[in-house]
């Protein structure tokens, strides 16, 4: 080789290291750049998760719910009221018949509302009213008892199985008594006068409903019946008495 043609040589391959050694540092330059890059694209992308997270998502805050009461919807109950009792008073067109005194009656008895005392005999407890056609209590009016013992026995030398009394400020009034006895040609029967204060007297009788004289008593009239129940002790009997 020629002095001539060595540096000629030489610079080329100068010239070949130079192109190699820049295309080097190139490579590294741009191996070095695009991990810079991909670290700073991948902390934009990829968020970190943290309470930052929670504030990217809209976040709803409930609002308290108020429950509204439900009324329940109760029927009204209904106002019981307490009445005076009322006389069993339908028909307010009849007055009570009346009917005849009999033989036994005897003025000025004692006034009582029992008239068994410690007689023999079906206990009966008569209660009712006395009333005025337009079914007004008559208060203190005159209620007159009078009736044959259990054997069918009146008794006229005193005033056994008598009395009278007078009705309370609701016309009502009670009476202690037995079941009269039966004798010859009646049915069994209570004899009673009632009259309200100052008016006229009604002299009636009263009947128990299935007696069996009751068909063939001449007297006997089924308006004046009582109503009758059987109690533990006895029978309970009920008449309304209506005056004109």
């Amino acid at each position: 080789m020629s002095e001539e043609t060595a540096p000629a040589d030489l610079s080329r391959r100068n010239v070949v290291f130079a192109g190699l050694g820049a295309l080097a540092a190139g490579v590294l330059a741009a191996c070095g750049g695009g991990s810079d890059e991909t670290s700073a694209a991948g902390s934009q992308t990829t968020p970190t998760t943290t309470g930052a997270t929670t504030s990217s998502a809209p976040t709803t805050t409930a609002t308290p719910t108020t429950a509204t009461p439900t009324t329940a919807t109760t029927a009204p109950r209904a106002t019981t009221t307490t009445l005076a009792p009322t006389p069993d008073c339908v028909d307010d067109d009849d007055v009570t018949p009346a009917q005849t005194e009999g033989p036994y009656f005897k003025a000025n008895s004692p006034e009582r509302t029992d008239i068994r005392g410690d007689a023999a005999g079906t206990r009966l407890r008569l209660t009712g009213t006395v009333v005025t056609t337009s079914c007004t209590p008559v208060a203190r009016a005159l209620v007159d008892f009078w009736q044959a013992d259990n054997g069918g026995n009146y008794d006229n030398s005193g005033f056994g199985f008598r009395g009278h009394q007078f009705t309370d400020a609701q016309g009502r009034y009670v009476l202690e008594t037995v079941v009269p006895g039966l004798y010859p040609g009646r049915t069994r029967h209570i004899h009673v006068k009632v009259q309200a204060p100052g008016g006229r007297i009604l002299t009636t009788q009263l009947y128990f409903p299935g007696e069996a004289r009751n068909a063939s008593d001449g007297i006997y009239n089924k308006e004046c019946e009582i109503a009758v129940t059987e109690a533990a002790n006895g029978r309970n009997g009920a008449f309304t008495f209506v005056l004109s």
